[in-house]
């Protein structure tokens, strides 16, 4: 047994740092949304971790030298659920973190977290403010190259939708007056949360019974239709029968 392992059995690594998952439904709501919607992306993939507000350990028996992530996702890290990430005992760091930024996180998440966030390796990193109080614009993203972040480009539409693309997802971050949402680069469809998944079903659905009632409308009608014709018919046919006996 090495010195490490040791010293290993004797250090405990708190499944929680005791603080809330979010400061206000502003936070909790979009950081509920993001870990479900990347965890419904990826739900065919075993080898893509997701999770949120989760302690991620980065230094071997120092359990002090941990940081929380709103959201992550690791690429090449199997699936299953943890109480903590410990990165000695994992493939790789994140690949995706997005902060979800308030009053009392925006300047850690500004300096002390986007430092370590580069030297952990992570390869982007991104920020949401949901009230719009103290980031403009309200959705930013950087990119790690040579060990540095630098700003991935978040556009505005003639709309004013806020747009900026995850190469590492392979999707897009929308902010409108709808909200955040995640959206497949490729078709632009939106991944959307719970209710709205809901909403799209009853929808469907009202369609649905909508169709089914005109088919069924349009069937009635095409019966009663066919029964006139056949009545005419009959009563053409009895008609001319009476002539030909008179004849």
């Amino acid at each position: 047994m090495t010195l490490i392992t040791e010293l290993e059995t004797d250090v405990v690594y708190p499944d929680s740092d005791g603080r809330p998952m979010a400061e206000s439904d502003f936070q909790r709501e979009p950081l509920i949304y993001a870990v479900n919607a990347l965890r419904r992306w990826f739900h065919a993939r075993e080898d893509v971790y997701v999770s949120g507000n989760i302690l991620l350990y980065y230094e071997q028996g120092n359990p002090r030298a941990a940081v929380a992530p709103d959201v992550l996702v690791v690429l090449g890290a199997p699936s299953h659920n943890r109480r903590s990430y410990k990165l000695w005992e994992e493939p790789k760091a994140p690949d995706f973190v997005i902060e979800i930024t308030s009053r009392a996180t925006v300047s850690e998440d500004q300096g002390n977290k986007r430092g370590l966030y580069a030297y952990l390796g992570v390869s982007e990193y991104w920020q949401y403010d949901p009230t719009g109080d103290y980031l403009k614009p309200a959705l930013a993203g950087f990119r790690l190259i040579d060990r540095n972040y630098w700003p991935i480009p978040v556009r505005s539409d003639a709309e004013g939708t806020l747009v900026g693309v995850s190469e590492v997802l392979g999707l897009m971050l929308r902010l409108d007056g709808n909200g955040f949402h995640f959206a497949d680069a490729e078709t632009g469809q939106l991944l959307l949360t719970y209710d709205e998944l809901e909403e799209a079903r009853l929808e469907a659905e009202a369609v649905r019974f909508e169709t089914e009632r005109a088919l069924r409308d349009a069937e009635l009608k095409a019966t009663r239709e066919a029964a006139l014709r056949h009545e005419a018919e009959q009563r053409i046919a009895a008609l001319e029968a009476q002539l030909r006996e008179r004849e």
